[in-house]
C-alpha cells in the first residue's frame, strides 16, 4: 500500500500543475506553523481610532478596521482554515471509506439499505444541513465545526468506494483470502482498502478546496469561526464597511482562499490524472 501511494504521489508531482499546487500548499502549511510566534498577536488592537492603514512600513499587508495587523491575522487564519479542512476531510474520507467498504463487500440487503440512506442524504443540499446545524450554537467551536462539516460530506466518497469494492470483491486475491479463512473485516482492511486508497486520496484532496470554501462561506455569514479568532471568511466579513476605502482588508484574505483552493484542486487533478490508465 505504501509503495503504491508513494508511486501515485510521484506520478502526480511529475506534472507541472501538481508541483505548483503542492508547493503552494506546503508553503502555506509551513507558514501557518512557523510564522505565528514571530508575528504580533492577531487580536492586538493598538489604536482603533486610526482605522485601517495601507500596506507598508511596519505592517506589510496593512491593518484592518480595528488596526490589527492583517499579515498576523492571515497567517493565524491559515492555521484555522487548513486545520479545519484537513481534519474535516480526514473524517469525511474515513467515514466514506468505511461505509463504502461495508456496503460493497456485504452486498444484498445491507448494501441496498445503506445506499438508500446515502441517496436520501445526498438529495438534501449540504449547505442547508449545515445552516440548520450551526444555528444550534450561538458560537460554534472549531471542533464542532469540523464534526459538522465532516459528518455531512462523506456520502459521495462512500458511493465511490462502494463501486470500487463491487468491482474488486470477485477478484482472485479476494477469493483466495476468503478461501484461507480470512474474516470479512480483515479482507476489507488488508486486501480491499489498499486497492481503493488511490481514489479515496484523490477525492479527499479535491474535497479540501470545497471545505475551505465552505468554512469561509459560513464564517462570512457569521455562522463559522467567531471573532476574535481570525479566519479568512471572517476577515472578509469584517472588511465590508471599508471594502471601498480600504480594499486590502478583503483582497488579501480573498487571495489566500483562491490560492489555497486552486492549489488543492491542481494537486487533486494531478492525482486523478496519475490514476487514469489513459494517461499512464
Amino acid at each position: 500500500m505504501r509503495g503504491s501511494l508513494v508511486g501515485l504521489l510521484r506520478s502526480a508531482l511529475r506534472s507541472k500543475a501538481g508541483r505548483r499546487g503542492g508547493f503552494v500548499l506546503l508553503f502555506l502549511a509551513i507558514a501557518a506553523i512557523a510564522l505565528p510566534p514571530l508575528l504580533q498577536d492577531p487580536a492586538t488592537i493598538r489604536d482603533a481610532s486610526l482605522g485601517a492603514q495601507a500596506p507598508g512600513g511596519e505592517h506589510w499587508l496593512g491593518t484592518d478596521v480595528l488596526n490589527r495587523d492583517i499579515l498576523a491575522r492571515l497567517v493565524n487564519g491559515a492555521r484555522i482554515s487548513l486545520a479545519i479542512a484537513a481534519l474535516a476531510t480526514l473524517l469525511t474520507a474515513t467515514l466514506g471509506a468505511g461505509v463504502g467498504l461495508i456496503a460493497g463487500y456485504s452486498g444484498g440487503a445491507v448494501d441496498a439499505v445503506i445506499m438508500r440512506i446515502v441517496d436520501a442524504a445526498m438529495a438534501i443540499p449540504r449547505l442547508f444541513i449545515l445552516l440548520l446545524l450551526v444555528l444550534v450554537w450561538d458560537r460554534i467551536p472549531p471542533a464542532a465545526l469540523i464534526l459538522v462539516i465532516g459528518l455531512t460530506g462523506w456520502f459521495a466518497t462512500s458511493r465511490l468506494v462502494r463501486s470500487e469494492t463491487l468491482r474488486l470483491r470477485k477478484e482472485p486475491f479476494v477469493t483466495a483470502a476468503e478461501a484461507l479463512g480470512a474474516q470479512g473485516w480483515r479482507v476489507m482492511l488488508r486486501h480491499l482498502l489498499p486497492n481503493v486508497a488511490g481514489p479515496i486520496i484523490v477525492t479527499a484532496t479535491l474535497g479540501i478546496g470545497d471545505v475551505i470554501l465552505l468554512e469561509a462561506g459560513l464564517s462570512f455569514l457569521g455562522l463559522g469561526i467567531q471573532p476574535p479568532t481570525p479566519s479568512w471568511g471572517g476577515m472578509i466579513l469584517e472588511s465590508r464597511s471599508v471594502m471601498t476605502s480600504a480594499p486590502w482588508t478583503a483582497i488579501f484574505p480573498g487571495m489566500a482562499i483562491i490560492m489555497t483552493v486552486l492549489s488543492a484542486n491542481l494537486v487533486g487533478e494531478a492525482l486523478r490524472a496519475a490514476l487514469d490508465p489513459r494517461t499512464a
